[in-house]
């Protein structure tokens, strides 16, 4: 005879197998939805070719797996950019950013134009947090930054705030170099332009990478001369060139320093928008964790030339928000130093 409790079974389990599975509101939302990755340089450059790279397989990761379209806005060399997301960009997940590295730094000085806090950006994750460098072109005879402390030499940079400037600015006051600064080039592409027809003599920042993936020849030719490398580490490929902290005669140029360079740990940052739910959050960052893992996407770019070095949304977060929240006496500094006349 049948027992109560396997007769109690079978009358249940038809209505657990009729029963929905649970919803899943995160697969619900992003399903059927185009999502954008907005970002600040022309076509062509490194966060272009990351943030399009990001878009084609990011999807496959997110639950609902939506379409995501690439736009470019390459105005104020980052800001313009960076304002559409903190005040006109959707604030539920769709919109994403590659935010140019020195926008909390640029935040932190109380750089014109910024209608942004980048501690309410959303960090999902950074793909890498290689170095900078400061460069001469090879025919201007300087290779090193003794020699850029007893010859001229003309340097260009995108806009008029960015790490081009920034870097030579801080190394004349410091260091006694004699970089004349070309500001306001519309964007990197220009300046590297410049360097080609001569009419700057090496450029004020760019990514050791991105010279890797986009002009592979001018570092087999030995076309560019890094003269210092900004990072937290030395590149492997640059034992020699050292970095901007190790040239600091003392504390407190040391700690001034380490602001100028910090931002480098969040070099190829994607960011979403404030009131972002956080659940989507979460997702969004599992799917950049996913990616950035995933062997099709390293393979790809790896085919680049892109280097993939990643930090989680979380660490990237810790680190932008510790240079906005630096000690007032470091900042005050820091402008001193950025606010004297350009040579």
């Amino acid at each position: 005879m049948m027992s109560a409790r396997l007769w109690s079974l079978m009358l249940v389990s038809p209505v657990l197998a009729l029963a929905p599975a649970a919803a899943d509101p995160v697969a619900d939302f992003y399903t059927g939805k185009t999502m954008t990755m907005m970002v600040a340089t022309t076509p062509g450059g490194d966060y272009d070719r990351i943030g399009r790279l990001l878009a084609r397989h990011m999807v496959r990761h997110l639950p609902g797996e939506p379409a995501m379209i690439v736009r470019n806005m390459p105005g104020g060399v980052g800001i313009q950019a960076a304002n559409w997301l903190a005040a006109l960009a959707p604030r539920d997940g769709t919109a994403l950013h590659m935010l140019i590295q020195n926008m909390p730094a640029h935040q932190a000085l109380g750089g014109t134009g910024v209608e942004f806090d980048t501690r309410r950006f959303f960090f999902i994750g950074n793909v890498s947090d290689g170095v900078n460098v400061l460069n001469s072109w090879h025919t201007t005879g300087i290779r090193t930054i003794e020699d850029a402390r007893h010859k001229e030499l003309v340097v260009g940079a995108p806009g008029t705030a960015t790490a081009g400037v920034y870097y030579p600015k801080i190394m004349n006051a410091l260091f006694g170099t004699r970089f004349k600064i070309v500001m306001g080039y519309p964007n990197g592409n220009d300046v590297n332009l410049a360097m080609e027809r001569g009419e700057v003599g090496g450029r004020g920042s760019n990514t050791w990478r991105s010279y890797q993936s986009t002009h592979p020849d001018w570092i087999s030719d030995n076309k560019i001369i890094p003269l210092v490398q900004i990072g937290l580490r030395r590149h492997p490929d640059l034992p020699h060139v050292p970095l901007l902290t190790e040239l600091a005669q003392n504390d407190a140029d040391r700690e001034l320093l380490h602001f100028i360079s910090a931002d480098i740990g969040i070099a190829r940052a994607v960011v979403t928008t404030p009131e972002t739910p956080p659940e989507r959050v979460q997702a969004l960052r599992r799917a950049f964790d996913a990616t950035v893992k995933n062997r099709e996407f390293l393979a790809e770019a790896d085919k680049m030339q892109i280097d993939v070095s990643p930090l989680t949304g979380e660490e990237a977060q810790s680190i932008a928000n510790s240079i906005v929240d630096t000690s007032p006496a470091v900042l005050a500094r820091v402008k001193v130093l950025l606010e004297s006349p350009t040579k």
